[in-house]
């Protein structure tokens, strides 16, 4: 109110409300109606939530999933390329350079892994391989951008932002997104959890890889959680008497928004994060408390605790794949350091009856080139940046399980059968989800902005 007047707001069409806006009539009424509105599944969705392990710098396909025995015909075979620039160091003097690991047909499916992979072979029979996924760019920061946001620039909207944006959470005590980064950030930094144009609730909220996940979660000393409650009412008088005369503010609704969240978070969050309570049995499935795989381990086994209590998309990062020396030391390395957590996390959901409503995705942000600068010779040849062929997998959440979809050519170079660019896998994960990418839309700079930035097409083939 205004004056102490009542204010009377007529419902609008959708249409006309987006554009309402726009001519700046946003009051706080109308902007929950609009999220109130799009709160809901645009159709029946085959997955509740997903838990999105993301490879930060880029996963050989050719070392883990996708086996080129052509490559072994060739290895070290010198060629020079020039003109088209598949890779960031793709020109001059290159050579083949065959996967140092063996491949073995595993499961009733017979998926292709490599031999690194020794618990996940358990768990190919609930997995949906996918080869013809492609980016744009080769280089990270870009190409996190792209996979997280479907903007090779940044600045929009993460896919968890979209996705709690179009279903909100379960849980209101814990955000709607959380993201589980290393100690470093990715490259391109928390722009790859950004709310972007969206309302700020809707960004990535990331916990802390070392040390409490979270600070300050506790209320400081001598004050109750009554007085703390007093203190919160109080500001929030405070800011709607001030937010009644600003209602085109929308970051001061957020901030208000935030407050409520973190005073709910001190008394949900503790009980999620303490996995001191889970059985040994289950901590040793995990790989907690082993030097390689207890720190994926614990990210693993948190995403199943945060997604059970209700938050609607993590996100877990592992890294660096970035292998440009030494292949199998490094990617050998990085894969056992994650093998047994995943192959736990599935196992888990599946025994807990989660995995067939929980859409569990596997990627980096681009894959890896058949070829590279010999580097010293002997075992030290890695491999580039790739945007036309790229390691990914589906498990659970309504995807095939056991199938492996699309395919790349004779050496890996270029997917060449099922190719769809990145935007067509956000609209399929959307989809899964009981979203419609062309019906879940946001105005903002004078249109109507979507996840896939102009369109897409459902992969049909990756649906069970």
């Amino acid at each position: 109110m205004k004056n102490n007047q009542p204010i009377t707001i007529v419902k609008p069409t959708r249409r006309e409300a987006l554009f309402e806006i726009s001519a700046g009539l946003g009051s706080i009424a109308l902007a929950s109606m609009l999220r109130a509105e799009g709160q809901m599944p645009h159709h029946v969705p085959k997955a509740k939530r997903c838990i999105f392990l993301m490879m930060e710098g880029g996963p050989s396909h050719i070392d883990t999933f996708d086996p080129k025995p052509e490559l072994t015909k060739q290895h070290l075979k010198a060629f020079t390329r020039s003109g088209e620039m598949e890779s960031a160091m793709s020109s001059g003097q290159r050579y083949f350079v065959k996967s140092p690991f063996a491949f073995i047909k595993a499961g009733a499916c017979g998926a292709d892994i490599s031999s690194p992979w020794v618990h996940l072979q358990e768990m190919v029979d609930e997995i949906c391989f996918y080869r013809g996924a492609q980016v744009e760019s080769v280089n990270h920061p870009t190409a996190c951008y792209q996979l997280n946001t479907g903007n090779q620039f940044g600045g929009d909207p993460a896919v968890g932002s979209w996705v709690t944006y179009g279903l909100g959470s379960p849980n209101e005590n814990l955000p709607g997104f959380v993201v589980l980064p290393r100690t470093s950030y990715p490259q391109g930094g928390p722009g790859n959890w950004t709310n972007g144009f969206l309302p700020a609730k809707y960004q990535g909220t990331p916990l802390r890889a070392e040390g409490s996940p979270i600070l300050d979660l506790s209320p400081p000393a001598g004050i109750s959680r009554k007085r703390q409650r007093e203190d919160l009412d109080l500001l929030a008088e405070l800011n709607r008497q001030h937010l009644a005369e600003r209602p085109e503010r929308g970051d001061l609704i957020a901030r208000m928004e935030s407050y409520e969240l973190a005073y709910s978070m001190q008394t949900e969050v503790p009980g999620v994060i303490d996995i001191d309570g889970e059985s040994q049995n289950t901590l040793d499935a995990y790989g907690i408390g082993e030097a390689s795989t207890n720190d994926f381990g614990r990210k693993c086994l948190l995403a199943r605790r945060l997604v059970e209590k209700g938050v609607r998309f993590v996100q877990a990062y592992a890294g660096n794949w970035d292998s440009h020396d030494y292949i199998e030391k490094a990617h050998g390395a990085l894969i056992r350091s994650v093998d047994k957590p995943i192959a736990a996390l599935l196992r888990d959901l599946k025994q807990r009856d989660m995995l067939k409503d929980t859409l569990v995705v596997w990627c980096g942000e681009f894959g890896r080139t058949p070829d590279n600068g010999l580097r010293g010779g002997g075992q030290s040849y890695g491999r580039d940046h790739n945007a036309k062929a790229m390691a990914m997998w589906f498990a659970g959440g309504g995807t095939r399980a056991g199938h492996t979809i699309g395919s790349t050519d004779d050496i890996g170079a270029k997917a060449v059968e099922c190719v769809h660019h990145i935007r067509d896998v956000h609209v399929t994960l959307l989809h899964l989800l009981g979203l419609d990418d062309n019906k879940l839309t946001y105005y903002h700079a004078g249109r109507h902005k979507q996840l896939s930035q102009f369109g897409g097409a459902v992969i049909t083939e990756l649906l069970g």
